[in-house]
């Protein structure tokens, strides 16, 4: 009986330990929805990751119109590196039975920081993408544990296609990840002296032709061509300068003196004719509704108040404005300078006539 026993436990023992190594196996190649272990627990996974999903686009059709404001949002800086799976994976049975070692704890920043020195040291970020064979450029780059630099796109399809998750140059397993920016940041450096360079280039070129065109050359023969480049310029510019189109200023002559003559037409027809005395009792009515009671020249009154031993003649002007009359006349003699023969009201500017009125 104690032998039947002792079968059928190492019989027990020897299943459970297939079961592991299946299960450690199949984990090991990604094929967890295989597993017998992990089968329930997967399509839990999937359903709290399709629920957190639907929350998320829920969330997103909610925030779309909406413009968060800075005290509410926090901007992220986007040359931040963060690590990509911070938490090991579950230990499997295997693991568990300590059949396989367990998989390494996530790396502390010092270390991360010493993969990091060791990626700078071999120049990855500089090479191109081991996968691809193209620049990283400002596309997304992830750092392996074990100090290799990949495109994380590129990354992601070796492992999708080798469904496997081991480095793709030195083939380590259980490796962790983390998104780094060296890759970009070398890009714009690369850039902007590549921008300097040229606009450096653009500035020599420039001085060298302005120099090649203000000083003479050396050479016997192309100090004789850039002479007689310099003749021919300068005589080019005498023939256009004298190059003038006869008709064409004749016309512009003509165009001229015909609005000069539409002018002074209209200033003859403003100021050309006399007044008669019922023309002047219309603007003295005019004048007197408008109830000016001061010279708008010297600002004083036009008619004084009381017997006065010095009185000032007004005067009446054909816009219907009164002035003292010394004073008009004072401002006449002032604008005897402008080209304009005729005189102008100081207050609406129009040619006017002019008629003493009785004190």
């Amino acid at each position: 009986m104690l032998r039947n026993k002792d079968h059928s436990s190492q019989k027990d023992n020897l299943a459970v330990t297939a079961v592991a190594l299946q299960d450690h196996i199949l984990h090991d190649l990604h094929l967890g929805n295989l597993s017998v272990a992990g089968h329930p627990k997967t399509k839990v996974q999937k359903k709290e990751n399709r629920s957190e999903s639907l929350k998320r686009d829920a969330k997103a059709l909610i925030d779309t119109g909406l413009k968060k404001t800075p005290k509410d949002s926090k901007v992220e800086d986007p040359e931040k590196e963060y690590v990509l799976d911070p938490t090991p994976p579950p230990l499997t049975l295997a693991q568990k039975l300590g059949l396989f070692a367990p998989p390494p704890p996530p790396l502390s920043p010092a270390e991360w920081e010493r993969v990091k020195q060791r990626s700078v040291l071999h120049g990855d970020s500089e090479l191109p993408c081991p996968i691809c064979k193209e620049d990283f450029k400002l596309h997304p780059q992830v750092l392996l544990s074990c100090s290799h630099v990949f495109h994380r796109a590129c990354l992601q399809a070796f492992e999708k296609f080798t469904n496997k998750k081991t480095c793709p140059l030195c083939r380590r397993n259980q490796y962790q990840t983390r998104v780094i920016h060296d890759g970009a940041r070398l890009f714009r450096a690369k850039c902007a002296a590549r921008i300097q360079a040229c606009w450096r280039g653009y500035i020599v070129r420039k001085w060298y032709q302005g120099l090649r065109k203000a000083i003479p050359p050396t050479d016997a023969k192309l100090r004789k061509k850039f002479f007689e480049e310099k003749f021919l310029e300068i005589s080019h510019c005498i023939l256009c300068s004298y190059n003038t189109n006869v008709e064409e200023l004749f016309a512009e002559i003509d165009h001229c003196l015909a609005i000069n003559r539409s002018i002074r037409q209209q200033l003859d027809e403003k100021c050309g004719h006399e007044l008669t005395d019922e023309d002047w009792e219309k603007i003295q009515v005019q004048a007197a509704h408008r109830e000016i009671s001061e010279c708008s020249i010297c600002l004083t009154p036009l008619w004084l108040q009381g017997n006065s031993r010095h009185p000032r003649a007004t005067v009446l002007l054909s816009c219907a404005h009164l002035f003292h009359h010394t004073c008009l006349l004072a401002l006449e003699e002032f604008s005897q300078g402008d080209s304009c023969p005729l005189h102008t009201c100081p207050l609406c500017r129009a040619c006017y006539q002019k008629k003493i009125l009785e004190c």
